[in-house]
């Protein structure tokens, strides 16, 4: 295998980000959504964040292995200095380190670029099932993320209730 590359994600990678994000939603809670999105729809979701935040894809050997990206954590102006994170790992390329090396990436730019909370958003329950492990809590608790809350069988996916954590990291200092 190649080194892994980052970069910032375009349109036209869409077809491609979206095949990643197509096994989550049919085959894992960790996406709510119910449908895969339709390719001119995912199209948009892209430009959209590209309007203000980093989208960031990882290749090996040219293939498109993962993406993460930035949103607004709320819509008010007072919530601009924090942004929400979502991160998406080919299932077959699994802990090899990409993961980390798009969320540096994101963290950097973002600190740069005045960001001072990170959110992420995590859905989990008691114990492990066939749709959903630990993988996405242990990943962003080794990244420094803390949990500051949860909300009780929010999200209902594959005839059960799934639990969502709100997890924390501050990257810059606050001022005042």
């Amino acid at each position: 295998m190649n080194d892994i590359k980052i970069r910032l994600a375009t349109v036209e990678d869409a077809k491609d980000i979206l095949k990643i994000y197509e096994y989550y939603v049919l085959n894992t809670a960790i996406s709510f959504e119910y449908a895969i999105p339709t390719l001119d729809e995912f199209k948009t979701r892209i430009k959209k964040t590209l309007k203000k935040y980093p989208y960031y894809i990882a290749l090996i050997d040219d293939k498109i292995v993962g993406y993460a990206y930035a949103s607004p954590f709320g819509e008010r102006e007072a919530y601009k200095y924090s942004v929400e994170l979502s991160i998406y790992i080919d299932k077959d390329y699994k802990r090899k380190g990409i993961g980390r090396l798009l969320y540096d990436k994101l963290e950097q730019e973002l600190k740069t670029n005045g960001i001072t909370n990170l959110y992420a958003l995590i859905v989990t329950q008691r114990k492990e099932d066939k749709y959903l492990n630990f993988d996405s809590e242990n990943f962003h608790k080794s990244l420094g993320f803390k949990q500051v809350g949860k909300c009780s069988k929010c999200g209902y996916k594959f005839n059960r209730w799934y639990d969502v954590i709100y997890t924390e990291k501050i990257i810059k200092e606050h001022w005042m």
